[in-house]
């Protein structure tokens, strides 16, 4: 690599990361999702904005040219991105409020999973296809798409509001994780099904097993036995540098899954699952530095790369946009409703809970990442995938906002077994 291309590349991330940044700290004064601002980023400087001036278009071509650096880049923003959530999913396992959160769970989140899967045969179009997309794993897909929850960005908008540590935020979380967990593991089935339509039965159902199979042993059996890892006087790497340690665990995972041809991606996610211990304030220590050095840089990068590849010229359908958007919000805000009400939740409690449930954000675009990746999907479904991410957490936020600042209360001092609400629940955040 000579030295103007290094020049050329430092540049194009300077401007990726910085412009990422500076729109992600203008979202989060607007009470916006931070990841908004990163994904337009990409947006302004792509082939919709600024990408049609002469200039703009010599560093894209030089891009281009260098394109397996920025897919490193792009990568490793994913993998840091999935470890740092599955560490948080496993912080954030609680016994507290276990049957309202089963309800908006299993029927919040089940129902609009299975009625996608089912009326998925008739809605599945030519259009949504891949190179690598077969009827099956688009069905599982447009699943996943319709009942997925972000955890990563519904806990920033919870932080920014000053909310994350009450009740209802702990709900919410509570659903968002036990989703996550099953929704990660459908969409690594659909990309084990991508492109396997030549290949026989055996071969295909050998695929699921070894999937599925490293799926369930690294939510169960795998952090046990890190954690005894952990824990050995023997290890000199945790005791002495609990970062290098960390990460040794993370790429260590995702040899292992590659070797297995399973997706890296997941297994990144579980290896921030297994690697949290929480009795040893190191490890905390680690994956806090861990995530500063993500969030500052590699992770912005990660959703502004994603916003670029974003097509709003020949890759945007608005009828679809629109359809997926109305059809997906409908139906996953009727079923948490109906899955609040018996939980025992009214009126107020039972439009927050949908609203914010509601909102897709990290989790849904990297489902369209990791999809698109794979081949699964078209660049227009692969728009409408990160549109509808960005759009339903974009509403979720204003409305906890517009909520807290007219002094509503989120969850009801009737509608748990809370004698009164937190105070924070409804005030209005500093």
């Amino acid at each position: 690599m000579s030295n103007s291309d290094l020049t050329s590349i430092l540049f194009i991330l300077l401007l990726l990361v910085g412009l990422a940044q500076l729109l992600g700290y203008f979202f989060v004064k607007l009470r916006q999702p931070r990841v908004v601002g990163e994904i337009l980023a990409g947006v302004v400087l792509g082939p919709a904005l600024l990408g049609k001036l002469p200039v703009a278009a010599r560093v894209m071509q030089t891009a281009q040219h260098q394109a397996s650096v920025f897919n490193f880049v792009y990568w490793l923003g994913l993998l840091l991105l999935m470890f740092l959530s599955g560490a948080e999913t496993r912080q954030l396992f609680t016994r507290d409020e276990r049957r309202e959160v089963a309800w908006l769970s299993i029927l919040g989140s089940g129902a609009p999973f299975l009625l996608a899967l089912t009326l998925g045969p008739w809605l599945i179009r030519p259009a949504l296809a891949g190179p690598n997309g077969n009827r099956l794993s688009l069905i599982i897909i447009l699943a996943v798409g319709v009942a997925v929850t972000s955890v990563p960005v519904v806990s920033k908008i919870f932080a920014d509001l000053k909310i994350l540590h009450t009740r209802f935020a702990r709900l919410v979380l509570g659903v968002a994780v036990l989703e996550d967990i099953v929704l990660w593991l459908a969409l690594a089935v659909a990309t084990a099904l991508a492109g396997k339509a030549q290949l026989n039965s055996r071969q295909i159902a050998l695929h699921l097993v070894t999937t599925v199979g490293f799926f369930g042993l690294g939510l169960t059996i795998v952090p046990r036995i890190v954690k005894r890892i952990n824990k050995s006087r023997f290890n000199v790497l945790a005791k002495h540098s609990p970062i290098a340690y960390a990460i040794a665990v993370l790429l260590a995972y995702c040899v292992v899954a590659g070797a297995l041809d399973v997706s890296v991606v997941f297994a990144a996610f579980l290896a921030g699952f297994a690697v949290v211990h929480k009795k040893r304030k190191l490890f905390a220590e680690a994956l806090d530095a861990i995530g500063k050095v993500s969030f500052a840089f590699f992770i912005p990068a990660y959703f502004a790369i994603v916003g670029l590849k974003l097509d709003l010229v020949r890759g945007l359908s608005l009828a679809m946009v629109a359809a997926f958007l109305v059809g997906s919000c409908v139906v996953k805000i009727v079923s948490v409703s109906f899955a609040g009400r018996f939980a025992g939740f009214r009126g107020l409690d039972l439009m927050n809970l949908a609203i914010t449930t509601n909102a897709r954000g990290g989790p849904g675009i990297v489902l369209a990442s990791v999809a698109f990746d794979a081949g699964i999907i078209s660049p227009k479904f692969y728009t409408t995938l990160v549109l509808a991410a960005v759009l339903t957490s974009q509403i979720a936020g204003a409305w906890l906002d517009y909520v807290l600042r007219k002094g509503w209360p989120l969850l009801t001092p009737s509608a748990g077994p809370e004698p009164a609400a937190l105070p924070a629940e409804s005030a209005t955040p500093a």
